[in-house]
């Protein structure tokens, strides 16, 4: 069943948050948007600047294209990679301008370590007035990231057909 009122939003740096989001969009059916800051953050320098910025809460503007204002899609579902503790500096970005604007959140957070960082959930609620749903911390390349993707969209397409 595809839920074409419902998309999918993310950055990802290296391409893990990109494949997670593709994967769950397409179970889903679900839009698929990327978020931009238009800041580079390639190579070392780039991985350094990413540390610095979520380390000091430091955000810019973020851009994105959807098909429809946020405030008509049923749920908005954020991916975003786990930098130095943290979500994103530019989903924090997102969230800060517009997490007022989801009516229904979820989140997906993809890290390098076996810490599942659960406790940036709640940094993103701080952006986000509607707060999160359900939400999932997968690991790329772990034994479990498969099982967690699929409980992520069991519980989504369970409140889907509720709400």
């Amino acid at each position: 069943m595809a839920w074409n009122n419902v998309l999918c939003m993310y950055y990802s740096r290296t391409g893990h948050t990109k494949r997670a989001m593709e994967e769950i969009a397409q179970a889903l059916g679900a839009e698929l948007v990327e978020l931009r800051d238009g800041v580079d953050r390639t190579g070392w320098g780039g991985w350094l600047r990413c540390g610095v910025d979520a380390t000091r809460k430091t955000v810019g503007p973020v851009k994105f294209q959807s098909r429809f204002p946020l405030t008509d899609y049923r749920m908005v579902i954020i991916g975003s990679p786990v930098w130095a503790g943290r979500c994103s500096s530019v989903v924090r970005g997102f969230l800060k301008q517009h997490g007022s604007e989801l009516r229904n959140a979820a989140y997906v957070l993809t890290r390098g370590s076996e810490n599942k960082s659960e406790k940036v959930f709640a940094q993103m609620d701080l952006y986000t007035p509607c707060g999160h749903w359900t939400a999932v911390s997968l690991r790329p390349g772990s034994v479990g990231y498969a099982f967690w993707q699929d409980v992520f969209l069991r519980e989504v397409r369970e409140f889907l057909e509720k709400s």
